[in-house]
């Protein structure tokens, strides 16, 4: 039923979580997982003020975020290597955007067949019943998602 399954991560708790649930997705027949990482631009932009940078400082701002792009492939290898074993084949992929943008640009990029994601991430606000990711992922993906609670 879902063959190619869409699994964003922000390497938080929850998003381990959903990593386990994939697992036994695979004795259900799910053969690929596309493993997608969004380094959020907007939050980087706004810490980093690169609307106020001249030449040099968007040098050194380019620089950081190929550094940030560096790191999430390398904590995307555990990943990859556990899915792997479990006898998926695997994605990886690491872009940079607004992530609730992305993760839907790539439902459709790669024609999943579902997306599996963690109800909260890492700016988890204790008042929401779902994070704002999650939240907007639920209401415009176009296929099925699957939310893993905390």
């Amino acid at each position: 039923m879902f063959e190619k399954i869409l699994f964003p991560t922000d390497f938080s708790d929850v998003s381990k979580k959903a990593s386990a649930f994939i697992m036994g997705m695979r004795e259900a027949g799910a053969k690929e997982v596309v493993v997608l990482r969004v380094i959020d631009q907007k939050r980087s932009e706004l810490t980093h003020g690169t609307s106020w940078a001249g030449k040099d400082e968007l040098k050194f701002f380019d620089s950081v975020n190929k550094q940030l792009e560096q790191e999430a492939k390398e904590e995307l290898k555990p990943i990859k290597s556990k899915l792997r074993r479990a006898g998926f084949a695997v994605k990886l992929r690491v872009e940079r955007g607004v992530p609730k943008t992305r993760i839907l640009e790539v439902e459709k990029e790669e024609d999943v067949s579902v997306t599996v994601l963690g109800s909260h991430g890492r700016s988890n606000i204790a008042e929401m019943l779902l994070g704002s990711v999650s939240e907007h992922v639920i209401r415009h993906c176009k296929k099925p998602v699957i939310v893993i609670k905390r």
